[in-house]
């Protein structure tokens, strides 16, 4: 008898310690970015001009990607929207993505996907963060990614 109340004492014990409600994470495509790591000082805001955007673009999805720079083309500038493509690595065929700034991060989205939930900013929990400094005509890249912490960085031509 002893044993058993030991047994169910035990058991409410720890499942009061599951209790705690758990935040869902955000599954709209254009959720709110993410905020950028602590290690790193805040950003100050940058007006870009629409030069500077296509350059910082196309440096950060050359890095996203792996492409060299010049492989990136600028199909349009929408406002604060960037739409760029680059030929596709394995098939030969053409890969399209947006690219926007906030700040000092480059998020973009991919523009070809067949399920309009992977056509989504890239900047929710769990995504690389891209970031960028503008130097002259210099344009740096830093991705940190999120399950080791490892950083990278690229210079850009611009």
């Amino acid at each position: 008898m002893r044993a058993a109340a030991v047994i169910v004492v035990t058991a409410l014990t720890l499942a009061a310690c599951g209790e705690r409600a758990e935040k869902a994470a955000p599954t709209s495509a254009d959720a709110a970015p993410v905020a950028p790591a602590a290690s790193a000082p805040p950003a100050t805001p940058v007006a870009l001009t629409d030069a500077d955007l296509r350059r910082v673009c196309r440096a950060g999805l050359a890095a996203i990607h792996g492409q060299d720079e010049e492989s990136i083309t600028i199909d349009a500038l929408n406002g604060p929207i960037v739409n760029v493509s680059w030929r596709a690595p394995v098939d030969g065929g053409r890969r399209r993505a947006q690219c926007r700034v906030d700040g000092d991060l480059v998020v973009w989205k991919p523009a070809d996907r067949t399920s309009p939930i992977d056509d989504r900013w890239m900047n929710q929990a769990g995504d690389p963060v891209t970031r960028f400094v503008l130097d002259g005509e210099r344009v740096t890249i830093t991705q940190t990614l999120p399950d080791s912490g490892a950083v990278a960085d690229v210079q850009g031509q611009g």
